[in-house]
């Protein structure tokens, strides 16, 4: 059996019937950026957070940037994010010229550690990046203890977690700022690149809103130094055929998810466990093994391919030499970066492929 790690082509065959109409009459009609289905995906997205304004924008990278930039964060501050995930948080604070302050990871959840947090904290920490890492929320009750009574925004990181909640409230509304990704392997994906912005402050949805374009409020009148940073609306006509289904997708992942679990029972590898509080949506599922290199060429010789998140932790990639970090700094994040091993997880992946995973894995003589 071959299983694909993702696969795309599934979801879409699944929704042909109702995109390519969706298509077609967004392009007969001529208004291709930041039209009516953009203003109807905003707030469509903002309802289903439960946030008061959704600020379509060009991708979660830029959302990122966007909320940073909304907040008035710049040269001379500090920022605190995870070394353990994409690098787009990380552009986003040099983007704006603050410094990148690490803070390493807890071994389970793969999410920022509060306790590291707090050890990094200065007079110059403006914000805190938290990733809801793999489709679980990070830990907010312990990051809002130390963020709030100092006055430093938090910038919830949601492009995995799209569905995630944290006591019973959905991601994105926790924070000043939610973002979040549509690229297209996320558990909301366009069929191109995407993103949201939404937050329940006026005046930030105001001025996000203007960032994104140009920095005007007025065509041809710039009053903020802006970006070109505008959602597509066909990438918003096709969004809103999925969103609605959104809830069963991720319910399909958590299935799937369980059924890994009752299958790598009594195996000497790790599993990510859902903290207190928090439902997961499984954007990614992936244990920890040792020999994990090992295991992986194993499984890619019996059809089950995998791809490593993440192989190397941010804080001693290349480019952020100038930072100063070296090896041993964020112990954990080295760790599981060594041991990590995610494995197809997509909503119609079937009972039947994901039993063949936990067989073939069974088989590796750990």
């Amino acid at each position: 059996m071959n299983i694909p790690f993702l696969n795309l082509a599934a979801q879409y065959a699944s929704l042909e019937h109702e995109l390519l109409p969706v298509v077609t009459q967004t392009l007969a009609k001529g208004h291709y950026v930041l039209g009516p289905n953009v203003d109807a995906f905003e707030k469509e997205v903002a309802a289903f957070t439960q946030t008061r304004f959704g600020i379509g924008v060009n991708s979660g990278s830029d959302a990122l940037t966007l909320a940073l930039r909304a907040l008035d964060i710049g040269p001379g501050d500090e920022v605190i994010t995870s070394p353990f995930t994409y690098i787009a948080p990380a552009e986003a604070i040099h983007q704006t010229g603050a410094r990148i302050v690490f803070a390493d990871i807890h071994s389970q959840t793969f999410n920022i550690n509060p306790a590291d947090v707090a050890r990094k904290l200065t007079p110059k920490t403006k914000a805190i990046i938290p990733i809801h890492l793999f489709g679980q929320a990070a830990p907010l009750k312990e990051l809002f203890a130390l963020t709030q009574p100092r006055g430093i925004h938090v910038v919830e990181d949601c492009a995995q977690a799209i569905g995630a909640t944290h006591e019973g409230k959905p991601v994105g509304g926790h924070g000043q700022i939610g973002c979040f990704s549509f690229y297209p392997t996320k558990n909301l994906g366009a069929n191109g690149d995407g993103g949201m912005v939404v937050t329940d402050d006026e005046a930030l949805a105001k001025k996000l809103r203007m960032l994104r374009v140009h920095g005007i409020e007025r065509r041809y009148y710039h009053d903020l130094h802006g970006y070109n940073s505008r959602l597509d609306e066909l990438q918003a006509a096709i969004l809103r055929v999925k969103l609605p289904r959104l809830n069963g997708w991720n319910a399909r992942r958590a299935q799937i998810a369980e059924r890994y679990r009752a299958g790598f029972a009594g195996l000497p590898v790790e599993l990510p466990i859902t903290a207190t509080g928090n439902s997961h949506v499984f954007h990614v599922f992936a244990l920890l093994a040792d020999r994990r290199d090992e295991l992986q060429q194993f499984l890619d010789e019996r059809g089950v391919p995998t791809l490593i998140y993440y192989p190397q932790p941010l804080h001693l990639q290349k480019v952020y030499a100038d930072l100063g970090y070296k090896v041993g700094d964020f112990p954990v994040a080295e760790s599981v970066s060594k041991r990590i091993l995610p494995l197809p997880m997509y909503p119609e992946l079937t009972d039947e492929q994901a039993d063949y995973v936990v067989s073939v894995i069974r088989q590796f003589a750990f």
